[in-house]
């Protein structure tokens, strides 16, 4: 596999080749009018930015789109969601790159990495990676041969500020008793990058308004931190009214088994439902969602003898 900088100085390279061959008019057709000179065929006519409004790109624009393309990055998604790019230089692309290189990241993760969180391309390496790869080490204790895997798991750590956003949310989450490092970083990384006033609060506020107390949320939440990565209006609303309405059941059960959360309404909780009502036998929540299709199969036999 090319390293970054080959990758970059042979697709450069072609590029200019192109540019140079086809983006200039020959000699022989030196007299032809310009209007009436047919336009070249480059390697990039066919991409979406290259469109007659935007003829005259440069020839460093034109290579940082091909580059980002030839690392598997959308270049137009990442152009429009990083403005940044637009004037940030192949240098300063390629120096992120040998960054993240140098703590362990291999190339075939920077098209998910790069792809999820473009502004990465034009980060700080001292301001804004180096801080993040510290936190890792200090507060949540990863060794640097798995900054990969916390990466991996979750690149928005690295568009994450330390100071406003990864220490408060991990004061807060160790307040609420989530105080496993190792699960954090390597299982519920997502939470740390959660805002805590306005992603955090909110859904510890709404699972009070189902009707538990502060202290059955927060050991809830103990059972399952998932429970904080889910939206109030796709999951825990039409999850909860389905619970409430149609099942009849008692918050006690979910006091019990909150994962039932996690669980797709329409494909597993609703079918399941129906077929014990159907059956006219009843399950514990947690069996009931838990059983493979075959145990289920089997709990529903056994209860129709």
């Amino acid at each position: 596999m090319f390293s970054a900088t080959r990758t970059i100085a042979l697709h450069s390279s072609s590029l200019s080749t192109v540019s140079s061959s086809s983006d200039k008019p020959s000699s022989s057709s030196s007299s032809t009018p310009t209007h009436l000179t047919p336009k070249p065929k480059s390697l990039l006519q066919n991409h979406p930015l290259y469109t007659p409004t935007h003829e005259k790109l440069s020839l460093q624009f034109k290579e940082k789109i091909l580059c980002l393309e030839v690392m598997g990055i959308d270049s137009g998604k990442a152009l429009s969601q990083n403005p940044s790019l637009h004037t940030a230089s192949l240098e300063s692309i390629h120096s992120i790159i040998t960054f993240l290189l140098s703590k362990g990241i291999q190339h075939k993760d920077l098209p998910r990495i790069f792809g999820m969180c473009p502004k990465i391309l034009t980060s700080n390496i001292k301001t804004d990676l180096n801080p993040v790869f510290d936190f890792l080490v200090q507060e949540l204790k990863v060794p640097e041969h798995n900054f990969r895997k916390v990466i991996k798991k979750c690149p928005r750590f690295l568009t994450s500020s330390v100071k406003d956003q990864l220490k408060p949310a991990l004061f807060y989450l160790n307040r609420l008793g989530l105080r496993d490092l190792e699960a954090l970083a390597y299982q519920d990384c997502v939470l740390l990058v959660s805002n805590v006033e306005r992603t955090l609060i909110p859904k510890l506020k709404h699972m009070q308004s189902m009707g538990f107390s502060k202290e059955e949320v927060r050991c809830m939440v103990l059972r399952c931190p998932a429970l904080l990565t889910f939206s109030i209006e796709n999951n825990f609303q039409p999850k909860f009214e389905y619970f409430s309405v149609e099942m009849e059941r008692k918050l006690e059960e979910l006091k019990e088994f909150p994962q039932y959360f996690s669980f797709s309404l329409e494909n597993r909780i609703k079918v399941r439902h129906m077929e014990i009502v159907e059956n006219g036998i009843n399950l514990p929540l947690s069996l009931m969602l838990k059983s493979t299709d075959d145990e289920f199969r089997e709990l529903i036999t056994k209860g129709d003898n």
